[in-house]
C-alpha cells in the first residue's frame, strides 16, 4: 500500500502548530502529524503529514495559504524495511569508554567498553548524532577527572541512552523523562535490553514537571540533549535543581548557538567547563557555582 507525505516550512512555531492541528481535521486522514523545528539556526519550522490516500492539493493548498506556510511538496514514500535499512546503515559508535551497538554488531563491543545496546528499530537518538555523542564523551570527561554523581537526571531522554551510560559506571539510580511518551515507551524497553531494570527510571514529563523528579532533586549532573529554546528556557529551572557544585551536559545546539546558551547559563549561575564541538553541533559542560 503506498504512503503518501505531505511537507512545508514556516516561519513561527505558532503558525506550525496551528497549521499541524488544522492537518489532523482533513480528509483524507492522514496518519499522523509532525512539527519539527528545522535544526540548521533559521528558527523555520516543518510540518509533515502522512497519508494511506493520495491527499487533496487544493485542500493543503488552502491551508498552506491561510497560516502563511510554503506550497505543500506531495511525495509517495516508497515502501521500505527501515528496521534492516537502517542495521545496514548503522555502525556501532565509540565515545570515550562507551560502545553504542545494535544486537546485529554485539560481537564488535571492545572487552574493555562500557557497551550500551539500542535497537535500530528504537531510534530516539541512538548515540549516532554528534548531540549524543557529544554528551557522552562530556561524561566520558567528567568520569576520568573523578566525578562520581550520585543522582542523576536525563532531561528529555529519548532512548535513555544517556541515563543508562551514567547507571553503567555509577551505582546509584538514574531517573530519565520525555514529554513524549512513545519515547518513554522506547526508553524502558531499552532499559530492560540493557539489564537496567531498577536502576533507570523513565517518567513521563515536560521538563521537571514530575512529582518523582522534583522529590530527588537537586541533581549532581542534568543532561539536557534537547533544543537551544528549551534549554533557555529550562536556565532557571536548572539552576533550581541542579546541586551546588553539581553539573549540566547539554546538547542538542548548533556550534553558532553555543555562545547564546553559556552566556543564559552564566547569568543563571552556571560557569563553562568545557565545549566539544562535533560536526555543526556542540556539547557543552556547565557548573552550578
Amino acid at each position: 500500500m503506498p504512503t503518501y507525505s505531505a511537507l512545508t516550512t514556516l516561519d513561527s512555531r505558532e503558525a506550525a502548530e496551528a497549521l499541524a492541528e488544522a492537518l489532523e481535521g482533513i480528509a483524507p486522514e492522514p496518519t499522523g502529524v509532525g512539527c519539527f523545528e528545522i535544526e540548521d539556526g533559521s528558527g523555520r519550522y516543518e510540518v509533515g503529514a502522512y497519508f494511506e490516500e493520495e491527499p487533496d492539493d487544493i485542500v493543503l493548498a488552502l491551508l498552506a495559504a491561510a497560516h502563511g506556510a510554503q506550497p505543500f511538496v506531495v511525495s509517495e514514500v516508497p515502501e521500505t524495511d527501515w528496521v534492516a535499512h537502517v542495521r545496514r546503515e548503522l555502525q556501532p559508535v565509540e565515545a570515550g569508554r562507551f560502545f553504542v551497538h545494535g544486537s546485529h554488531d554485539a560481537d564488535k563491543v571492545p572487552q574493555d567498553a562500557v557497551a550500551l545496546l539500542i535497537e535500530a528499530a528504537m531510534a530516539f537518538g541512538t548515540g549516532h548524532h554528534a548531540t549524543t555523542r557529544g554528551c557522552l564523551l562530556a561524561l566520558d570527561a567528567l568520569a576520568s577527572r573523578g566525578v562520581q554523581a550520585r543522582n542523576v537526571a536525563d532531561i528529555g531522554c529519548g532512548t535513555a541512552v544517556l541515563a543508562m551510560a551514567a547507571a553503567r559506571i555509577w551505582p546509584d539510580p538514574v531517573i530519565a523523562s520525555d514529554i513524549d511518551p512513545l519515547a518513554v515507551e522506547v526508553a524502558r524497553a531499552n532499559v530492560v535490553a540493557n539489564g537496567l531494570a531498577g536502576r533507570v527510571q523513565c517518567v513521563e514529563a515536560a521538563g521537571f514537571d514530575h512529582p518523582d523528579l522534583l522529590a530527588r532533586a537537586p541533581f549532581d549532573l542534568i543532561f539536557a540533549n534537547i533544543l537551544k529554546g528549551p534549554l533557555i528556557d529550562l536556565a532557571p529551572e536548572m539552576h533550581r535543581h541542579t546541586a551546588p557544585g553539581g553539573h549540566v551536559i547539554l546538547s542538542g545546539i548548533l556550534i553558532s548557538q553555543a555562545d547564546e546558551v553559556v552566556s543564559t547559563y552564566r547569568k543563571h549561575g552556571f560557569d563553562l567547563v568545557d565545549r566539544n564541538d562535533l560536526g555543526d553541533w556542540s556539547a557543552l559542560i556547565m557548573n552550578r557555582v
